[in-house]
């Protein structure tokens, strides 16, 4: 590698809106997000399918297994 043209690769705080907070490494400085793994629906199993005319339904009733 060359000298003098990367950047500094240190660790690296990442703080979650929720007061989760994970260290990394990375060429960035601390970080702050707004979903993580720890409080993001998806992930917790709290999400919920939108369906505002009934296509969740007919998608499951037409692809049934019968």
């Amino acid at each position: 590698m060359k000298k003098d043209i990367h950047p500094a690769y240190g660790e690296t705080t990442i703080t979650c809106a929720c007061g989760s907070v994970v260290k990394v490494r990375s060429t960035g400085r601390n970080m702050h997000v707004n979903a993580c793994s720890v409080c993001h629906p998806f992930y917790t199993g709290r999400s919920t399918l939108v369906d505002s005319r009934g296509r969740v339904e007919q998608f499951r009733k037409r692809y049934a297994r019968k």
